[in-house]
Order: structure tokens, then C-alpha cells, then sequence
């Protein structure tokens, strides 16, 4: 990278750091303890997303490639960034973990766990990296017609943060049409509960890993979450994955 380019990269870094702190965190959170997500409105420019996209077809920005069908999860394709992450993901990464981490907290110990997160996503990933979980996890994804996201969970080892967030880096009903953000829900001894998350150019949804703790009469328990994508129908969607927890 060229001064010029470092430099671009900081300013990026830096304003999205500003745009992260601005958003509405007491609205998202109780969102979150609402229902399991929460969409921040526009996060990410035009032109951001566009960049972010570009860099699908920059192999060396990349640790590994993963063809959905291969694997049983889908149709469609992915890919895991390489360190160091691009300044623009990192700086989503930094942002956002400092706002998450006392509604992870908050959600353990009404869940009886004895797990503290950090104030830091670097002093949690230390953690992530003493117990072996040393590769990055933020990933770029593309679909194209008749792709798809079966439901899943982002488990890559015995450490995961709770939250992670996706962000769109296209425009539904121009750039593709289909491929919608779907949640399910399990409640013990209870059939699933699905929601589709309608998102727009540069939107990002936070959402639930793993579990999420709701209020019952006898105190809380835990719904079991999983995320998806619904089938592409038109055109090429692009979506940014940034997990908070590295990899075995």
C-alpha cells in the first residue's frame, strides 16, 4: 500500500469509527433483547459497499474460499479475509464491538454463564487466540441467481461472541431481487419462529450468534437462534460478514 492509498484508508477507517459511535445503541440494544436483531439504517456509502464488493476478486486479500454447495450449506460462495483485514472491516470490527460487549454481558448473566467479555475486541480476541482461535472470521459473501444461505450458526470453536453483524453492499430490487435476511427462532418445546430482515443498500443487521435469553414466568431462558439467506430469484448480492470471534 502506497502513502496515498494509507491515507485514504485511514480517513475511511476513521469516519466509519464516527458513524459507528453515532448510531442509536439504546434503541438497538433493547432490540436486540426484544427480538434478537437490530438494523442500524444506513451505515455504510454507495461508494463504500462498492469497494467492499470489489475486493472479492483480490485473491490476496484472502485466507480461503468456501463453495456453499460443496459443503452442504447452500448455493453460492464465500470468502474468509485474510490478516491484516482491510482498514474498512477492521475499523466495523473495532467499532462495533466496544457497544456489543455489555449486551453480551448483560445477556450472560441472566443466562447464569460466568463468561465476562472485554471492553475490548482486542483483549477479547487475545482470548480467542490463547485458546487456539488465531485465524480471522470477517468473510465476504456472493450470490448469484438461485443462490442461497441454508440456516446456520458462525461456530468456529469453543470461544464465539454472541453478536455479529451482516451488512448489504448492494441494492435489493435493483442490483438482485430475492435473497433476503432470515432469522429463526426456537423456543424450547416449540416449533420455530422465522422473521425476514429487510435491509437496504449499506444496512446492517445485528443479530444473535448462538442463543438469546427471553423472559418467562420462571425467570429467563434461552432461544436458540440461526440465520440464512433466502433464494437469489435475480442479479448479484454482496454481503459483508463481520464476526467478532477468530477461528481454529
Amino acid at each position: 500500500m502506497n502513502a496515498q492509498s494509507a491515507a485514504v484508508a485511514a480517513d475511511t477507517a476513521g469516519d466509519l469509527a464516527t458513524r459507528i459511535a453515532a448510531l442509536p445503541w439504546p434503541e438497538m440494544a433493547d432490540s436486540l433483547d426484544a427480538r434478537g436483531f437490530a438494523v442500524t439504517g444506513p451505515l455504510l456509502a454507495a461508494a463504500d459497499c462498492a469497494a467492499l464488493s470489489e475486493l472479492y476478486d483480490r485473491p490476496e486479500t484472502f485466507r480461503s474460499r468456501i463453495d456453499m454447495q460443496r459443503y452442504g450449506f447452500g448455493e453460492g460462495e464465500y470468502q474468509y479475509f485474510a490478516a491484516p483485514l482491510p482498514p474498512a472491516v477492521a475499523a466495523l470490527r473495532q467499532g462495533a464491538y466496544p457497544h456489543l460487549a455489555p449486551i453480551a454481558n448483560r445477556w450472560a448473566r441472566v443466562l447464569g454463564q460466568e463468561t465476562v467479555y472485554p471492553d475490548s475486541l482486542d483483549s477479547y480476541l487475545a482470548r480467542c487466540h490463547a485458546a487456539g482461535q488465531k485465524r480471522p472470521t470477517p468473510l465476504l459473501l456472493k450470490y448469484g441467481p438461485g443462490d442461497y444461505n441454508r440456516l446456520h450458526q458462525d461456530l468456529y470453536g469453543d470461544l464465539h461472541f454472541p453478536l455479529q453483524m451482516a451488512i448489504l453492499l448492494n441494492r435489493p430490487g435493483s442490483d438482485f431481487e430475492g435473497g433476503e435476511f432470515i432469522l429463526t427462532e426456537q423456543k424450547p418445546r416449540s416449533q420455530s419462529r422465522a422473521e425476514v430482515v429487510p435491509l437496504g443498500l449499506g444496512e446492517a443487521v445485528i443479530f444473535a450468534v448462538n442463543h438469546r435469553p427471553a423472559q418467562g414466568a420462571r425467570g429467563f431462558y434461552r432461544l436458540t437462534m440461526r440465520h440464512g439467506v433466502s433464494r437469489l430469484r435475480r442479479g448479484r448480492r454482496f454481503c459483508l460478514g463481520v464476526i467478532f470471534h477468530d477461528a481454529k
